[in-house]
């Protein structure tokens, strides 16, 4: 078992290719994979209505091909940290 920050890192990468491939290219996320991620990794994401995801795909796909790639996901982690660091500064 390798330092903590090893660890988180190779958990982000793991969940990002849990929730790859089932439907289309293997290393990309669908919107209903998004979805599925979102809600099963995220505690504020069984509260996401169906349009808040469709909203947040929109966001993420920078490159509008339909789907999230890994790049894309990354820039969502990144986003996310950055919202949980503003929360544990208050």
């Amino acid at each position: 078992m390798g330092p903590p920050l090893d660890q988180a890192i190779s958990l982000l990468v793991a969940i990002c290719h849990k929730y790859s491939g089932c439907e289309g290219v293997k290393n990309t996320r669908s919107k209903k994979e998004l979805k599925e991620l979102v809600q099963k990794e995220l505690t504020l994401g069984e509260k996401m209505q169906d349009a808040e995801i469709a909203e947040l795909m929109d966001e993420l796909d920078q490159n509008k091909d339909q789907v999230v790639n890994f790049q894309e996901y990354v820039t969502f982690l990144g986003a996310l940290a950055m919202i949980y660091n503003e929360l544990l500064q208050d």
